[in-house]
């Protein structure tokens, strides 16, 4: 039987990833809060056990990333319910994190060269993005004038520490 911790975390990052790209494409904003929200905890659920694994495996740098990627995404999750414009803040903040977490994660050498080398170029990207914010830039999480392209790299980074089990 396979580990349950990663049957799990397997599942939270599939609903994370699948549910992210359908909040960041559909137009209604239900939709979208819905997605995000499902998106939001499958990806706090997962990198927490992932967090867990890392740790009691003994390496904790990547351990924290993964803690640190839970807490920002948590983040996230708090500007889900309101308006695009009202979760501006907790976006940038979120994705501040992330860009944290993803050095945490691809710096140690952990994982294999290419996933490390997608985790640092995502964790750029979400600094540039999050400095942006932090400028006072505008920048919704919507295809039209949010890199989000970087997401799909930053849950291929994630994953990567799942085949690991």
């Amino acid at each position: 039987m396979k580990n349950p911790l990663n049957v799990v975390a397997g599942i939270g990052l599939a609903l994370g990833g699948v549910f992210g790209m359908i909040g960041t494409v559909v137009t209604q904003r239900n939709l979208q809060a819905a997605s995000w929200g499902i998106d939001g905890v499958g990806l706090v659920v997962a990198t927490a056990l992932l967090a867990v694994k890392f740790f009691r495996s003994g390496n904790d740098v990547v351990a924290a990333g993964f803690l640190v990627f839970a807490i920002g995404e948590g983040v996230m999750l708090s500007g889900t319910a309101t308006t695009l414009a009202g979760s501006v803040p907790s976006f940038g903040a979120g994705t501040a994190l992330w860009s944290a977490a993803l050095l945490l994660t691809g710096v140690p050498r952990e994982f294999a060269v290419w996933a490390r080398l997608a985790g640092v170029t995502a964790s750029i990207l979400f600094a540039i993005t999050a400095a942006r914010i932090f400028w006072g830039e505008q920048v919704l999480p919507t295809p039209h004038r949010c890199p989000s392209s970087h997401i799909p790299s930053s849950c291929l980074h994630s994953s990567a520490g799942f085949g690991r089990c």
